[in-house]
């Protein structure tokens, strides 16, 4: 009779103590998804993908003790990060924040693999970052350039067209992390699809929010997926509330900044002459020409209020704006004892959407560090409201509620689109924001998909309206 070795012997108790070591886990895993519903941490806190071992720690905290040790002593902490890696999609691969996405993607192969691109429709744009990535899953907007990019990319790369392929790249089963960096309001189903599926999400699109941010944010919470902004002013409020426990409640004034635009100086009865050339030189950042625009009519910061509204749980009251010329500190968060934490680096949107990747960990991706000692000064001021009145409009509609931040957006993009087109002036874009706000009657409480889009078109239909 064959007896068993030493050798084989021990690697089946090796097998053994594995299999219940994993047994262990998954049953600690269930007890902490709920104790996080109890204490109403989104799942996605503590998602394998990315967690660190001090971070995961803390994420159970103020779960008992005894619980965190569970996990420490099973070693599930290496179960877990055996899948760091984020597997990502990028829903505005072409633009400003996708090229930066991708940026970090070549830095950081090890903790963000790119497993699908879309853009509206620089299809050689999107063939190279195909081959690059050896992404074999492509979206393209303008379905007339479907054939056109089907013919530059790898064989078996799988295209995905119109409004309806954004939605299937958000449900990709490869990806756990949707970053939504497409303009305007085409982001909103892909977000919202995403969300269905259990995908993390990383936000640039500031509409998304601002149409439907209750929506988005219930629905978040209900799915236990996690949001992360990768706004460089709200990804800063994110850094300093959870520097601080994440709890709203201790939060006084959440104070986004902005860089004041290349009109933080010009006199009133000047910028009836401002010409869209003069409109799109920035004085920091390289972005596309609406959010260029916004950031020179405040409207960008307007937006930016409702959404840090929706993202940190606080009354917009608690929303102000400074403006910060050198764009160093991206945002502060004033706490109810009188102190304040801001967060400060160089103008590189690869920090936020490292830091929403990586999220909870901080790693080197060989990013160009601050030095304070080679700073002249930190200015702030505050904003001129009674010249540009994007930020009370702002505040009014977020009052208001419902759909009125979504009619305001979509007031605000006829406008812009209308300025450079050469049917408006630049002070009109605000005006053409008044006069809408003015006369819709938008619809209040939490409205559905369907009200909010119908509410846009409203808008969108009187703004073109008083543009003429």
């Amino acid at each position: 009779m064959k007896t068993k070795s030493d050798k084989t012997m021990a690697l089946e108790a090796r097998k053994d103590r594995r299999t219940r070591t994993l047994c262990d886990f998954r049953g600690i895993a269930r007890r902490f998804m709920r104790q996080c519903k109890d204490l109403r941490i989104g799942a996605g806190a503590a998602s394998p993908s990315y967690i660190g071992k001090r971070n995961f720690l803390q994420c159970v905290c103020p779960a008992p003790y005894e619980f965190a040790l569970d996990i420490q002593r099973l070693g599930a902490y290496d179960l877990w990060r055996m899948r760091r890696k984020r597997r990502v999609v990028i829903l505005g691969s072409t633009g400003s924040i996708g090229t930066s996405a991708l940026k970090v993607a070549r830095c950081l192969p090890e903790f963000m693999q790119v497993v699908g691109v879309a853009a509206h429709s620089r299809v050689k744009d999107l063939a190279a970052q195909a081959h690059e990535f050896g992404v074999r899953h492509v979206g393209v907007f303008d379905e007339s350039r479907r054939s056109e990019l089907s013919q530059l990319l790898p064989s078996g790369t799988q295209v995905h067209v119109g409004a309806e392929g954004l939605c299937e790249l958000a449900a990709l089963t490869e990806a756990d992390m949707i970053l939504v960096a497409i303009s305007g309001t085409a982001g909103l189903q892909p977000t919202l699809r995403a969300i269905e599926n259990g995908k993390d999400l990383a936000i640039a699109s500031k509409e998304v929010l601002v149409m439907a941010g209750e929506l988005v944010m219930t629905r978040a919470a209900a799915a236990g997926i996690q949001v992360l902004p990768i706004d460089s002013e709200h990804n800063a409020i994110f850094q300093c509330i959870h520097a601080n426990a994440g709890d709203p409640e201790r939060v006084k004034r959440l104070i986004l900044t902005a860089s004041g635009g290349p009109f933080r100086c010009t006199p009133e009865n000047e910028l009836e002459r401002v010409t869209l050339e003069q409109a799109l030189r920035h004085p920091t950042w390289n972005m596309g020409r609406k959010i260029t625009i916004d950031s020179a009519t405040l409207f960008n910061k307007g937006l930016e209020m409702i959404e840090a509204r929706w993202l940190f749980g606080v009354p917009i009251e608690k929303v102000d704006v400074l403006v910060h010329p050198q764009s160093i500190v991206h945002s502060l968060v004033e706490f109810v004892d009188g102190s304040m934490l801001a967060q400060l680096s160089c103008s590189d949107m690869c920090f936020p959407i490292q830091y929403a990747v990586t999220y909870p960990d901080r790693v080197d991706g060989k990013l160009r560090p601050l030095r304070l000692e080679e700073l002249c000064d930190l200015h702030f001021e505050l904003p001129r409201r009674d010249v540009f009145p994007a930020l009370d409009l702002a505040r009014r509609a977020a009052s208001v509620g419902g759909t009125m931040p979504a009619m305001y957006n979509a007031a605000n993009e006829e406008a812009v689109q209308a300025f450079i087109d050469g049917k408006l002036s630049f002070p009109g874009i605000w005006r053409t924001v008044e006069q809408v706000l003015a006369g819709v009657q938008p619809h209040a409480d939490c409205p559905s998909l369907q009200t909010v889009l119908d509410d846009d078109a409203a808008a969108r239909e009187l703004a073109r309206s008083v543009i003429g």
